[in-house]
């Protein structure tokens, strides 16, 4: 699927001075919601567009800036877009129904035991996880997290992985030199894959850390 994506996309590439941030968007909705589609695709060209000075605003800050905001949006778009489906749509239907919508029950159970151990944080820490990244909105809908909670973590969760793959692609957008569509897109998922029991790690500081905060703020309001 990866080569496919790829030679439709570096098409569109083409028009990145013009649409990139728009096209940015629409894509990470896409990528966030019950369709598959991976955000390599997507981030990481943005990331190596914004550092080379070819995407909207021709200067790299600025736009991979603009780049990471828009992707952000666009997955937390689609994202209420998997949790209008769970609170809407119910448990029932989409374990009897959901594969029409590409939702195996499989992978439905897996991210509904994921939220009920670990709760509302799970919308930030699944959205650096392979498969359930997209799915762990539609248990949060079952369970009507408050959409406040949802879209502050739902947008934490998303951000940080958007900016992983913006670095990536500003990675190679100075290192290397002429690279197609393909070629950057693999060559970014390796690295990723290379370096992601760091971020992992930086992951687990993060919620440590929250925790942590949380449980010391429980423990002021008991007093």
């Amino acid at each position: 699927m990866l080569e496919t994506l790829a030679s439709h996309l570096e098409q569109v590439a083409a028009y990145a001075p013009t649409w990139g941030l728009a096209l940015v968007f629409v894509f990470m909705a896409i990528e966030s919601s019950f369709i598959p589609f991976p955000s390599e695709v997507v981030m990481i060209p943005a990331g190596f567009l914004a550092f080379r000075g070819e995407l909207t605003l021709h200067a790299p800050w600025p736009d991979a800036a603009l780049a990471l905001a828009v992707g952000t949006l666009g997955s937390l778009a689609g994202a209420f877009v998997n949790y209008w489906l769970g609170l809407r749509l119910g448990r029932p239907f989409l374990y009897r129904y959901g594969k029409w919508f590409f939702l195996k029950e499989q992978t439905l159970a897996r991210a509904e035991d994921l939220f009920r151990r670990y709760g509302d944080i799970t919308t930030f820490v699944c959205r650096l996880v392979t498969v359930i990244r997209q799915i762990i909105s539609i248990p949060a809908g079952f369970a009507r997290m408050p959409l406040g909670r949802f879209a502050f973590f739902t947008a934490l969760g998303a951000g940080a992985w958007n900016l992983v793959l913006l670095a990536v692609g500003g990675y190679f957008g100075h290192a290397a030199q002429d690279m197609t569509y393909l070629e950057l897109v693999k060559r970014g998922k390796a690295l990723v894959s290379e370096n992601y029991g760091w971020i992992a790690l930086a992951l687990a500081a993060v919620v440590a850390v929250w925790v942590l905060a949380h449980r010391f703020a429980a423990k002021g309001a008991r007093k």
